[in-house]
């Protein structure tokens, strides 16, 4: 992978350049940023970069100063340059120091794709034996597949990506497998690979939840189903030591069916709950046992269920459990099993519903649940079973909007708000990809964490201004901002004066 390092004062520049670009696709990855010059210039002497895009007109020292400042060490980077400045001595102090595009602001995003991949045929050109790296490799992977099987990517860009990372998506048929730990290791990973090593029709990789997913390629559907249930059932066993949850989407065509095999395996995940031991569930086998409940038995309608959920209306999602059980034993034909069938089909799609909100999984909740419904012997037992699941899942929504990671994330801020962070950094603590969590954390508090941790920082020096005798230098510094000039500009953004002013009103 190439190295691209970012330079702005304006932090939200840098976190959207974070989220506007697919850097991976790209084989591109970002080793860090700065908000001036003279920190980028520190950063740049301690790190290997290939592409450097910076702002022109920032505090301490200019764009044009770092790039000649930097290509002293780096003699052969590639500089892309931002500005809000179209001056004719600007771009033409830039095209003397060779850079690659001079983009104004705001940002044309297919201008800066198109320039990326330009400066990228010039590092490829100049480095003709530059080999990708196993570990840059394995990152191209998960990101190329795990596109394409959520339906995230265009059929000409995976056809050129595989075709460079030598990926064979020709067989007719596949399936899909998710294997799930609670206990995620080297070891873990590594037997699955060694299955790849040996046999090229199973490709591995690791999905955005950390999932292990294997793709199964086969020429023939009833023999290939049944060698990759042997080869999930060998694994099963080979991990005894690690509980592994591994679960098996349908067979599907692999032109276009890749996607739902992917879901499904993800879907049939969440029927663990009804197993505790070492178990490998074939979802096909799932929804054959669906469906032989009844010939007159119709699909559980869920979006009634869905929006009174995230309505947190707790009285109409008991209302409408009632009348789903007393509409279901109307039906001609229905029996016991399908009765009982539907309400763990309700818990589940409870505990699924939980965690797409929260972006967290919390099965202890509805484990009792599972065995009321297990063990009752009467439909009203069943409702019981289903109502107290609602009552469950709406009672975690009220306790805790948010998820475990955004509540670690925003103790940290607090805790360390002066100190120097950034999503890049914080992202590695938690081992989730920065611009992932970027989003995650705009979702569930309505503000980007630049806006978040400028507020909070702006918070705490009023408090200061008011309580203590510091000065406005001092007190810039002490709630992390090292510039007091940009201390200044996000305090006047935020409060509507200076901080001088302010304090000239307490």
């Amino acid at each position: 992978m190439y190295r691209v390092f970012l330079v702005d004062d304006e932090p939200f520049i840098i976190e959207g350049l974070y989220d506007i670009i697919d850097w991976p696709a790209y084989g591109l990855e970002i080793v860090g940023s700065a908000e001036n010059g003279r920190d980028a210039l520190e950063a740049l002497k301690g790190l290997s970069v290939d592409i450097l895009l910076t702002d022109i007109s920032m505090p301490v020292m200019d764009g044009l100063s770092l790039i000649r400042e930097a290509r002293q060490f780096h003699p052969e980077l590639k500089v892309i340059i931002l500005s809000g400045y179209n001056e004719f001595d600007y771009i033409k102090s830039g095209l003397k120091l060779g850079v690659e595009n001079y983009l104004l602001k705001p940002i044309n995003i297919e201008e800066l794709q198109e320039t990326l991949a330009n400066t990228i045929n010039k590092l490829d050109q100049s480095r003709p034996d530059r080999m990708f790296s196993e570990y840059d490799i394995g990152i191209l992977r998960d990101n190329i597949l795990y596109r394409w099987l959520t339906r995230r990517i265009a059929s000409y860009e995976l056809n050129e990506r595989t075709e460079m990372l030598n990926i064979r998506l020709d067989a007719p048929y596949l399936a899909v497998a998710v294997l799930r730990t609670d206990s995620p290791s080297k070891p873990f990973y590594d037997t699955v690979q060694q299955l790849a090593d040996e046999d090229k029709s199973i490709l591995p990789f690791v999905d955005i939840d950390g999932d292990q997913v294997i793709i199964f390629l086969f020429s023939d559907r009833e023999q290939g189903k049944a060698k990759a249930l042997d080869v999930l059932n060998s694994l099963q066993s080979r991990m005894s030591s690690n509980l592994v949850r591994i679960s098996l989407g349908s067979v599907e065509q692999t032109e276009d069916g890749a996607p739902a095999s992917y879901a499904q395996a993800k879907e049939a995940q969440e029927y663990f709950m009804l197993h505790d031991e070492p178990v490998v569930l074939d979802y096909e086998s799932l929804s054959e046992r669906s469906g032989n409940r009844s010939q007159a038995a119709v699909a559980l309608d869920w979006s009634p269920f869905s929006k009174l959920i995230k309505a947190k209306e707790l009285g109409q999602l008991h209302e409408a459990i009632d009348a789903e059980f007393e509409q279901i034993q109307l039906i001609d034909g229905v029996t016991p099993a399908y009765i009982q069938s539907m309400a763990i089909e309700m818990m589940i799609r409870f505990k699924m519903e939980l965690k797409e909100i929260k972006r967290t999984d919390q099965p202890e909740l509805y484990k009792a649940g599972f065995v009321q419904i297990m063990q009752a012997d009467k439909i009203e037992e069943l409702a019981a079973a289903v109502k107290e699941a609602a009552t469950l899942t709406v009672d975690s929504l009220n306790r805790d909007v948010k998820s475990p990671i955004i509540q670690q994330l925003l103790a940290n801020v607090h805790d360390n708000y002066a100190q120097p962070l950034s999503l890049k950094t914080l992202s590695q603590q938690y081992n989730i990809h920065p611009v992932y969590l970027g989003h995650l954390f705009q979702k569930e508090t309505n503000e980007t964490f630049t806006e978040y941790i400028n507020k909070y920082r702006i918070d705490k020096a009023k408090e200061m201004l008011k309580d203590t005798p510091l000065k406005v230098q001092e007190i810039a510094i002490r709630v992390g901002y090292w510039e007091t000039g940009y201390f200044y500009k996000q305090f006047k953004k935020y409060v509507g004066i200076s901080p001088t002013d302010y304090k000239g009103l307490l």
